[in-house]
Formats: structure tokens, C-alpha cells, sequence
């Protein structure tokens, strides 16, 4: 069954780097566009980044800019995400997120809390 399982979430300092995962099975990662994306209590969900299929060009929101890193591991068949110097209004649950063409596929989420 198609599955995307996010994973790597915590609680950290501000300042400090965590790297999330988003394994993915029942499909190939290396066919899709894959996107990050965070929702925080109360608020909307956003965009975080994205990276092409294949694997190439990234794209980030100004937010994030300078601080994350997309990146692919098409023979793990798993997406990461690199936070560093996290503040604390990165605090949220993130999303990983799959597309091509028709298909939308979404993570169930982890919970990222940047706290001192």
C-alpha cells in the first residue's frame, strides 16, 4: 500500500540541527516531487521546500532559506530534510508530501519542538 512515513522528530534547542526522514513504499520517490511542509498550532499549513523529480533544482520558502536542505536517496527510497540553527517558530508538525500528475500522497507527520 502507498505509505509515506516521516520520522526524526524532537525536541531540540534553538540553534541546534535535526534531520528528518520521510520513507516512502508502495511507489518510487525517484518519479515524484517531493515536498516538506509544517503546520503549527492554530495556523495554516505552509510550504516549506520541494525538490524536482530526480532530484535536482530545490526550492525553499524565505523562512527556511539558508537553514534547510532537501535532499533525495532514490535507492533508499526516502527523502530528508536537514534543519539547522532551528528557532523557535519552526516549532510544528511536518508533512512530507508526493506528487505526479493525479497522485497526492501525505505523511502522517512529526512533531519538530524547538524550545529552550
Amino acid at each position: 500500500q502507498v505509505q509515506l512515513v516521516e520520522s526524526g522528530g524532537g525536541l531540540v534547542q534553538p540553534g541546534g540541527s535535526l534531520r528528518l526522514s520521510c520513507a516512502a513504499s508502495g511507489f518510487t520517490i525517484s518519479s515524484y516531487a517531493m515536498s516538506w511542509y509544517r503546520q503549527a498550532p492554530g495556523k495554516e499549513r505552509e510550504f516549506v521546500g520541494a525538490i524536482v523529480i530526480g532530484g535536482g533544482s530545490t526550492n525553499y520558502a524565505d523562512s527556511v532559506k539558508g537553514r534547510f536542505t532537501i535532499s533525495r536517496d532514490n535507492a533508499k527510497n526516502t527523502v530528508y530534510l536537514q534543519m539547522n540553527g532551528l528557532k523557535p517558530e519552526d516549532t510544528a508538525v511536518y508533512y512530507c508530501n508526493a506528487v505526479k500528475f493525479l497522485h497526492h500522497y501525505w505523511g502522517q507527520g512529526t512533531q519538530v519542538t524547538v524550545s529552550s
